[in-house]
């Protein structure tokens, strides 16, 4: 063979040799672990949790996160922990307000703050006692009218208001905090010196009452529109009269707003009465405003203050609220919500007295209406006939005094809303319980009895006094007799919806309101 071509085999041969081996060697053992790109393991990339770590050892220091993941900045973390605090103060605030409450020790702004907590979405239930339905609380109103003379107390209830304003985040919350603001910011003013704005508070005061009282809260809404939209435009007006109407108009709508809510206050009391008392739920779901208390004395900025001289009659609020706290005080007190009914000497705690007195209690007090208990003593009264038969019992009554200003010639001379003139008795509404009385068919009577031989029309006052006497009450068997001194003025007999004379009874309830008649100053 040639040598030559004998070569080319010997080096064709030798690369298929090689070819054979590194086959051989790029073979995969069957027993060897397989590669599988879909299972690789590697390092997974970092998402921050939607739901940031909270505590000590679970966010490092100036990496706080948070709603989304989102890192917050320093200034966010600061904005963060003063809302946070400010949520620890308020709830703590109401904690303390609650328990000065129940513990009967309580200043004007816990009660407001114990009413709002009926329909407060952001309290803590496990703070609810099952007896918080039971305590007597004031309203909002009469939280307020009971200051309105005391320049010291609203000032320090208007601070009071406000940082709980400041602090409340609950749409609700705050409108109920910012009307009562308003409300108070309104009788303080009313108390200050006469300024340049007396001209246009003399105009309007004669409008006010007139236009905006009958008004429902969406009316006095349209109608801020209306007089803003006044103001603004470039016709030639009043600005002065028109900027002390609106003035008025927003201490209105906060009133209306402040009604509304306690509506809801009402309704929410109501709820929670069902399940205990399903007759108290009844009659309070039945009345048209939230369910109202006398204010009691207070230690520190509030003082109990004497019962009123029967010459003194027309006193400011605060004194008559004193005289319904001091005339059921002892010195055992009875458990929370059952003063009231709580057994003195001869008194009537029938449970039909009982439930006509809760109907009476829940329709509350309307616009300056207060608590009479102005009760004179009939302990020279000769012993019942009838006392041998029956036992005699005092009637239980639930009254109101009827207090205000009286604008006539004079006082629009010498006073105005800034300066108003001291306010005097204006009428009564008398409702005196006689559920058990033998004789069903004899209605009671009443009769009014002039000391010291002094007539009807006579007047044996000083100056600057007024005469009063006794309007006694008399029923039959089992009651007594029960008398109260009230100022002896005429009295106005129209039935008409402005004067409500009412004279009836009926359902065991003797019902006697009446208000006196205007006396205009003439020159």
């Amino acid at each position: 063979m040639n040598p030559d071509r004998q070569a080319m085999i010997a080096a064709g041969l030798g690369k298929d040799r090689d070819r054979d081996n590194s086959n051989n060697n790029n073979r995969r053992d069957i027993t060897a672990p397989r590669l599988d790109n879909s299972n690789r393991i590697s390092k997974p990339q970092y998402k921050p949790s939607s739901k940031p770590l909270t505590g000590s050892n679970s966010t490092p220091v100036g990496s706080s996160s948070g709603p989304g993941g989102k890192y917050l900045t320093q200034d966010e973390q600061s904005e963060q922990f003063v809302a946070d605090e400010d949520k620890f103060v308020l709830k703590q605030a109401k904690k303390k307000a609650d328990i000065r409450v129940r513990e009967r020790r309580a200043k004007p702004i816990d009660y407001l703050a114990f009413n709002l907590r009926f329909i407060d979405s952001d309290r803590d239930v496990f703070d609810d006692h099952d007896d918080d339905v039971d305590i007597p609380v004031p309203s909002p109103e009469r939280v307020l009218h009971s200051l309105v003379n005391n320049e010291s107390q609203l000032k320090e209830l208007d601070e009071d208001i406000k940082s709980y304003n400041t602090l409340e985040t609950n749409r609700r919350n705050k409108e109920y905090w910012s009307a009562l603001a308003l409300l108070c910011d309104d009788k303080r003013n009313k108390l200050k010196p006469q300024g340049a704005e007396g001209r246009a508070v003399n105009t309007v005061a004669a409008d006010v009452d007139k236009i905006f009282a009958p008004k429902t809260l969406e009316q006095l809404e349209t109608l801020e529109k209306q007089i803003r939209a006044k103001l603004q435009s470039n016709e030639p007006i009043d600005t002065d009269y028109w900027e002390s109407l609106l003035k008025n108009l927003l201490v209105y709508k906060a009133k209306a707003k402040l009604k509304q809510l306690c509506l809801d206050i009402k309704a929410a009391r109501v709820e929670v009465l069902k399940a205990r008392d399903p007759e108290r739920a009844k009659a309070l779901e039945e009345a048209d405003r939230l369910p109202d208390a006398a204010l009691p004395s207070t230690s520190g900025s509030s003082r109990a203050l004497p019962r009123p001289a029967a010459s003194t009659i027309s006193t400011t609020t605060s004194t008559t609220l004193a005289v319904s706290s001091s005339s059921s005080s002892s010195s055992t007190a009875p458990p929370p919500g059952t003063a009231r009914f709580a057994s003195t000497g001869n008194e009537d705690f029938s449970q039909a007295t009982k439930a006509l007195y809760d109907r009476e209690v829940a329709r509350g007090f309307l616009e300056g209406e207060e608590i009479f208990t102005a009760e004179e003593s009939l302990a020279s009264n000769p012993k019942p006939v009838w006392a041998d038969k029956y036992r005699p019992r005092k009637p239980r009554y639930f009254n109101r005094v009827l207090m205000g200003y009286e604008w006539n010639k004079y006082n629009q001379t010498h006073y105005d809303h800034d300066n108003p003139p001291p306010k005097v008795v204006q009428g009564y509404k008398f409702n005196i319980f006689y559920p058990d009385l033998i004789d069903k068919t004899k209605a009671p009577t009443f009769k009014i009895i002039r000391e010291g031989g002094r007539r009807r029309g006579e007047s044996f006052a000083p100056a600057g006094k007024e005469d009063t006497c006794l309007i006694r009450f008399v029923a039959g068997p089992p009651y007594e007799d029960i008398a109260f001194r009230i100022v002896d003025r005429e009295w106005d007999y129209s039935a008409k919806k402005e004067r409500g004379f009412k004279s009836s009874f009926d359902k065991g309830i003797l019902q006697l309101h009446f208000q006196f008649k205007k006396i205009y100053y003439r020159k």
